[in-house]
């Protein structure tokens, strides 16, 4: 079959049983594949083709299997079923010489980059020797070409390639100095153009700038006694052998991906709830059992991602950290945008799907709400293979703050997760335990009936009994003690949480100051963010009241309520003098805010 490409002067002739690169992800490796078939279905060129796998597309976790280190130009016979065997003529750059060894055979010290070697196949699980008759050509492989090359070898590239804005000289020299492919040509004038760019005083940014943690020296110290035990298990980032009282959200969600990730579609799911309530940690359990049962070759192999919007600076950071956990590259938010869109929208044969977890989704909200839209319209492209999961706060976030066209696209698929009863939370704190008898049992009761009052925040729960298990540690050496977290140790901890600086300056403020917190809380609610304006919260105090009986206050006056409130570092004001426009964050939680003014 001979293929002509725009922007060639030559024709490419490929021929069944020849060995082909195919254009994918990263330009430097692209796939290697061996045509099977060649036919035409009327519009376009296709291509049926047995796959290798480079050393770059296996696992890092799974190159172990290998007991050596991989050789650079070393590829695998690839037989795992997760692929598309039949491709566009057009993404085909090239043919490539590919040699068979034996598996005792050491590689050659070759220089040629464009001779790959096959020892073994690979099928996502493990390795083995491979026939020669799958491997070698039908035909004798076509002579490397001198320069210039000869038409049958001449290479193909994608419409769409790098561009060659450096003009026909910049790219006769490149041509002159590299082969004749266009890629070549392309990476030559990128190199010069960077190095045009760099100056003599240019400074260069030191190896290892950014600071990090380092890793531990010693092992960590293993827990002296019961009370230790129990504390190390009822921490938050402990992950529990099992998650209690979320069973069928855990099927729910469990049903949703796994159908997905099967099917090789995409979809999105939208899980709402109140802090504390387990969405996420259900989520990340779902994404471990998924995963083992991909590594058990149940369903086929997926990639997962997670970001999250409370640890970005912008929210058009998401596209950047959603291309560096996707491929390993660096990018400019505009520019991981437009990849992204790319990755996403054009079919690629080897694609594997992708589940992208987005939490504290609130966060990412943007005037245009652009972010949002293409979080949720990306999985509705025919091969993007994206199964989007986001997570917010707010039950009925989508209709109060996306306008329709991004709602829509989220879909009706929805998840409330409710807080948790005492019983739950009870049975929360014993699974943690697992037996461990560190709590009288009208101790954890008193706990679980305190928080699920409140909040039903399990994460609050937790933080209490870690806080009693050290007082009653504290107090061991009174003759009287038991050695167990009792009551009177809880409502130490509950006297210690409910009677901070904060709730007591809450209490004793104004009747206007505690009404001005009952507004901000208000606002919060009705916009589904962690944030509002002067304005928007002084629309809601006014109307507070006029519900109370009150006389409703000015402009002027309700700046002083805000700004004396500010002082007592309760609200976090904008330092600007935009006055009315000026934004306002709760610096304390909704919780002690409301336990604070529930006695008013």
């Amino acid at each position: 079959m001979a293929i002509s490409v725009e922007g060639l002067p030559r024709t490419t002739v490929i021929k069944t049983g020849q060995h082909i690169l195919i254009e994918g992800d990263d330009e430097d490796n692209p796939y290697v594949a061996k045509v099977v078939k060649l036919f035409s279905d009327g519009e376009s060129k296709k291509a049926v083709v047995q796959w290798f796998a480079r050393v770059s597309e296996v696992p890092l976790s799974k190159l172990k299997l290998l007991g050596r280190e991989p050789h650079p130009q070393e590829i695998f016979y690839y037989e795992g079923r997760s692929c598309d065997d039949e491709v566009n003529a057009e993404s085909i750059l090239r043919p490539v010489q590919v040699k068979h060894l034996d598996g005792a055979a050491p590689f050659p010290d070759s220089v040629d980059k464009d001779t790959l070697y096959v020892k073994l196949s690979w099928d996502s699980k493990t390795f083995r020797a491979v026939d020669s008759a799958l491997v070698e050509q039908d035909r004798p492989p076509c002579p490397k070409p001198s320069l210039p090359p000869s038409p049958p070898c001449s290479p193909l590239v994608r419409r769409g390639r790098a561009t060659m804005s450096a003009g026909k000289a910049g790219a006769a020299e490149a041509e002159s100095l590299h082969s004749a492919t266009k890629l070549s040509a392309s990476k030559c004038l990128s190199a010069k153009r960077r190095d045009a760019s760099i100056t003599p005083g240019t400074p260069r940014t030191p190896h290892r700038a950014t600071p990090s943690i380092p890793s531990r020296s010693l092992p960590a110290r293993q827990p002296a006694n019961v009370l230790e035990e129990a504390r190390t298990r009822l921490h938050v980032s402990s992950v529990p052998e099992s998650l209690p009282c979320r069973e069928q959200e855990f099927q729910d969600i469990y049903s949703f991906v796994e159908s997905k990730i099967v099917d090789g579609t995409g979809g999105c799911m939208y899980i709402s709830g109140v802090p504390g309530t387990g969405k996420t940690a259900t989520v990340h359990e779902v994404m471990r059992c998924l995963q083992h049962a991909a590594d058990v070759d149940e369903i086929p192999p997926f990639h997962f991602i997670e970001i999250n919007g409370m640890k970005m600076t912008d929210p058009h950071q998401a596209y950047v950290q959603i291309l560096q956990k996707l491929t390993g590259q660096k990018a400019t938010a505009d520019h991981a945008a437009a990849l992204l869109e790319k990755r996403f929208s054009n079919p690629a044969p080897r694609k594997e799907t992708t589940v992208l977890l987005v939490d504290e989704l609130d966060l990412l909200w943007t005037r245009k709400q652009n972010v949002m839209y293409n979080l949720f319209d990306w999985p509705t492209r025919r091969h993007a293979r994206l199964v989007v999961l986001t997570i917010a706060n707010t039950m009925d976030l989508p209709e109060r703050i996306m306008i329709n066209r991004v709602a829509s696209r989220l879909g009706l698929t929805r998840m409330s997760f409710q807080p948790y009863s005492f019983k739950q939370l009870q049975q929360i704190i014993m699974s943690r335990l697992n037996k461990v008898k560190a709590f009288e049992e009208d101790a954890l009761q008193l706990v679980s009936r305190k928080v699920a009052a409140l909040s039903g925040d399990a994460r609050r729960c937790l933080d209490i009994c870690r806080r009693a298990t050290e007082i009653c540690e504290h107090s061991a050496a009174k003759p009287s003690a038991t050695g167990l977290v009792g009551m009177s140790h809880v409502m130490e901890v509950l006297n210690e949480m409910f009677s901070s600086s904060y709730i007591t300056a809450i209490k004793c403020a104004s009747v206007q100051e505690q009404l001005f917190l009952r507004a901000v809380i208000a606002e919060f609610r009705r916009l589904g963010l962690e944030e509002a304006t002067f304005q928007q919260v002084f629309v809601q105090h006014q109307a507070l009241c006029r519900v109370e009986g009150l006389q409703p206050i000015s402009v002027s006056e309700g700046l002083a309520v805000c700004q004396r409130l500010g002082a007592c570092r309760l609200l976090l004001l904008e330092p600007s003098r935009l006055g009315v426009l000026q934004r306002v964050r709760l610096n304390v939680s909704q919780d002690d805010v409301l336990f604070a003014l529930k006695a008013d």
